[in-house]
């Protein structure tokens, strides 16, 4: 496997979190990639995140978002998917960066869905065309998982 490393900017393209993954698939628009969170156990919204836990992220060149499938560091039992709504992803070499626009959707294996963050999305200073790109993206995501309850 193929070395990545993801930097993830907020809008003023500051970074705000670095990290390394595995690169295991890579396709005209997108990419997916194995990475282990790297970040002391918490419960968040009702899922335990774990320091080890396997995610299995999917960015893409070509729409707003980034899906992370969340696997329990334990038994690989699958968490969920918690989706960053963001600009899309650009890859140069072995570095992939994307814009975070705060906005989150986080979707529990039982089908039930959670937006995050809408406070500080509608907060943020974005052109209207962005803010509808974010929005529109965040809808994609809701119907797809209600519809496929994966993604």
């Amino acid at each position: 496997m193929t070395p990545i490393t993801v930097i993830k900017l907020n809008i003023h393209k500051v970074e705000t979190w670095r990290y390394t993954g595995e690169v295991l698939e890579r396709g005209e628009h997108h990419i997916v990639l194995e990475a282990y969170f790297d970040r002391e156990d918490s419960l968040f919204h009702g899922m335990t995140l774990a320091k080890g836990d396997r995610f299995i992220e999917t960015y893409y060149t070509n729409r707003w978002y980034n899906v992370f499938e969340i696997h329990a560091r334990d038994n690989d039992q699958l968490r969920g998917w918690y989706c960053n709504i963001g600009k899309p992803a650009v890859i140069d070499g072995n570095t992939l960066c994307y814009i975070d626009l705060a906005l989150d959707l986080l979707v529990f294996p039982d089908g039930r869905q959670i937006v995050l963050d809408e406070d500080e999305f509608a907060s943020l200073d974005l052109p209207a065309t962005t803010r509808l790109k974010a929005q529109d993206a965040l809808a994609e995501l809701q119907s797809s998982f209600e519809k496929q309850h994966h993604f």
